[in-house]
């Protein structure tokens, strides 16, 4: 996980300065500055910090509370071999590395070089919104995991379907598992994030940026079927989620910047940074 880690962090960087054109290193700067100048934004990395703690945490709260509910059944009812159908139409050895590449290294990388992308447009407006959009995304799917589990496709037999996340990153269960549950299905995170960050990013005014968040949210929710992970009933929920995150987020990011912190451009989402 070290060197997904230090490859997210290379990417995070150089989307920064492929959508700014400047360097994105200066990101850096400019969050230091507005720490400094707002505590509501120390308040909410704090807020972000604890949610994803909380979500890392989770499997250990799920097995102290000997929960033993099972909802994959269910959701096969609902959809049948949706899933397996995606894959015998579209899978091909040689897409299979960049679907493994987005799922693994885009979703985080987006989102983070979103806050980088916004602090450097001054868009102070859609930097605080995603971060209220990441605290919703997690702490609304969190309690979803604990009481309404659901297994991942490959890993229910009738489904049908292969898990074809190993054909690229065969220890991908040794090294990956850890961080998400194997019965953490519904909703979608990848979904519900990736898509987040796409909605964003098409207020913000940025058309880099959104070719940029736009086209990793396809690639990702494409991949969530074809590498067999996820049904289809958990994209939905996915997109659910991120239509109510990103709308609720902007509306608590102007009432979190009223009382004169900053004005509203005219005629745009940005908010620009002092």
């Amino acid at each position: 996980m070290n060197t997904v880690s230090g490859f997210t962090v290379v990417i995070v960087f150089l989307l920064i300065g492929l959508v700014t054109r400047r360097n994105p290193f200066m990101a850096l700067v400019y969050l230091a500055k507005e720490m400094l100048r707002s505590y509501k934004l120390v308040l909410l990395i704090a807020g972000m910090s604890g949610v994803l703690a909380l979500n890392k945490y989770e499997l250990q709260i799920e097995k102290k509370l000997n929960l033993t509910s099972d909802f994959t059944g269910f959701v096969f009812g609902l959809e049948g071999h949706f899933v397996q159908a995606v894959q015998h139409l579209f899978y091909t050895p040689w897409l299979t590395p960049i679907i493994v590449f987005f799922y693994i290294f885009m979703l985080q990388s987006v989102l983070a070089a979103s806050l980088g992308v916004y602090l450097i447009d001054k868009n102070r407006l859609m930097l605080y919104a995603t971060c209220y959009a990441v605290i919703l995304n997690y702490a609304i799917a969190i309690p979803f995991y604990l009481y309404f589990p659901v297994n991942e496709v490959w890993s229910y037999a009738p489904a049908g379907v292969r898990f074809v996340m190993l054909d690229v990153f065969p220890r991908f269960e040794q090294e990956y598992r850890a961080l998400s549950g194997l019965d953490n299905c519904f909703p979608s995170l990848h979904t519900s994030i990736s898509m987040t960050t796409a909605l964003l990013a098409f207020r913000s005014g940025n058309r880099r940026w959104m070719t940029v968040a736009g086209v990793s949210a396809a690639v990702i929710i494409f991949g969530i079927f074809y590498l067999g992970i996820h049904w289809f009933t958990d994209m939905i929920g996915g997109t659910l989620l991120a239509v109510l995150s990103s709308s609720l987020s902007v509306q608590l990011a102007k009432l979190t910047l009223r009382g004169g912190e900053a004005s509203l451009r005219v005629g745009s989402e940005a908010t620009p940074l002092q």
